[in-house]
């Protein structure tokens, strides 16, 4: 827990830096933490191993869906936050009060379904990190990963800046590690500029990957989490100060978020400079790796690794975060931290064991995410629209119709994979 004088203070600094307005650095810096907590799930082990994929195969191709997904995702996050700012709930919470039952039962269930895609993602990716870094057995990079995830989450307990700092010192990580690579291979910025504005798929494969860039850019357990980040951190105590407070949250979940999406888009336009032309097999990040060192030597590589491992870590910590506020919004449950955290590691070690590789799991683990992502996406949208939840601040006008186009435009993704899955052809999109 928070001691109280360090609550009190942080609370006393707060409503200060409400009064002074955006115009305030310092102001802007009390504020800083819940977005940047939620953006490291824009950036997490999922989105290495799509990037990477989509890069290989079409090039610079997709680029657009990194762009499209990621101003999706700063729609959605805002309105997550601003939930939990109004309401002084969570998501989870708001849905367990508002919707039937049994339609909360299913929620849960695949939220937690969700989760556990999500956790085989990061904690895969952090994982093969270590084993490729440090030249180590998987199982044991597994063990590793778990103890200093756990040790990270064990830092809450000290404050909430503490780990609000930590998860954005290794976000500095990840963004410092891929822009240092952007200047080892500069990529065609003229060919990224026209496939930012030229939507295009080539063919199914590229659709399935299109996809799977969506479930690793908007992330399901990332919604729920800013919704819950927000929800008792400054308590504002009149009407001026709600504003306000919604307003440096929009800023900060823009930024956030502007810099996920950055990072994102250099994963991608990475792996066009580099494995597109010669290389555009590859499919997995070890086979990247090991391609990257005699193409842009050791120091490249190293780059990667460091900037996945810090992904995986963080993000495994920050969907831990997340999947608590799920159980305990749904159905009023907790669970020890270290008992979640074995639960959810279980399916990656029984993957690896199996003898799975990490790649394509990472992969279908983003896919997985993205046909869950329309049940908290349509929660969202049908709870901000009510003004009896949100008042004066209900999602109505144009922004409605932009959060309902959205979510049609996921659903319309899914039906496409699945009819794509069953066999059915879809008109004017070869199948290679």
């Amino acid at each position: 827990m928070i001691p109280p004088s360090s609550r009190q203070d942080f609370d006393a600094l707060a409503h200060a830096a409400l009064h002074q307005g955006p115009r305030s650095p310092r102001a802007l810096l009390v504020f800083l933490g819940p977005a940047l907590v939620a953006s490291i799930a824009y950036v997490d082990p999922g989105n290495f191993a799509t990037n990477i994929q989509a890069g290989a195969s079409y090039g610079n191709t997709l680029v657009w869906v990194v762009i499209m997904a990621n101003l999706m995702a700063m729609l959605y996050q805002t309105l997550s936050a601003r939930l939990g700012i109004v309401t002084g709930r969570n998501l989870a919470e708001l849905c367990r009060l508002h919707f039937p039952p049994k339609l909360v039962w299913c929620m849960w269930v695949a939220s937690e379904l969700a989760s556990m895609a999500t956790d085989l993602a990061e904690f895969l990716g952090a994982a093969l990190g270590l084993t490729l870094l440090f030249g180590i057995p998987m199982f044991l990079s597994m063990i590793v990963a778990g103890v200093i995830t756990y040790a990270i989450l064990e830092l809450e307990r000290s404050g909430f800046r503490h780990l609000e700092q930590l998860i954005a010192l290794l976000v500095a990580v990840i963004s410092i590690c891929y822009l240092l690579e952007l200047l080892i291979a500069p990529p065609d910025w003229a060919d990224v500029g026209r496939h930012l504005i030229v939507p295009r798929i080539p063919n199914a494969h590229a659709l399935m990957l299109c996809i799977g860039i969506i479930g690793a850019t908007i992330m399901p357990h990332a919604i729920y989490l800013h919704s819950g980040l927000t929800q008792r951190r400054i308590v504002p105590r009149d009407a001026f100060e709600r504003r306000r407070l919604l307003n440096f949250s929009t800023i900060e979940t823009i930024a956030a978020l502007s810099l996920a999406g950055m990072v994102n888009m250099a994963m991608l336009v990475m792996a066009a400079t580099v494995f597109h032309h010669g290389y555009s097999g590859i499919s997995e990040i070890e086979e990247a790796w090991r391609t990257l060192i005699p193409l842009l030597g050791k120091a490249a590589a190293s780059l990667f690794l460091i900037a996945l491992i810090a992904s995986g870590i963080s993000s495994s910590v920050v969907g831990t975060m997340a999947g608590q506020i799920v159980m305990q919004g749904f159905i009023k449950r907790h669970i020890p931290i270290w008992v979640r955290r074995v639960v959810t590691m279980a399916p990656a070690f029984v993957i690896i064991g199996l003898g799975y590789g990490a790649g394509p799991s990472l992969v279908m683990s983003q896919v997985a995410l993205s046909l869950t992502l329309p049940v908290p996406m349509l929660a969202l949208i049908w709870l901000s629209r009510d003004p009896k939840i949100m008042g004066a601040f209900r999602l109505h006008g144009t922004w409605l119709v932009v959060a309902c186009i959205g979510a049609a435009i996921v659903l319309l993704l899914n039906f496409l994979l699945v009819a794509q899955s069953v066999g059915i052809s879809i008109p004017g999109l070869p199948s290679e």
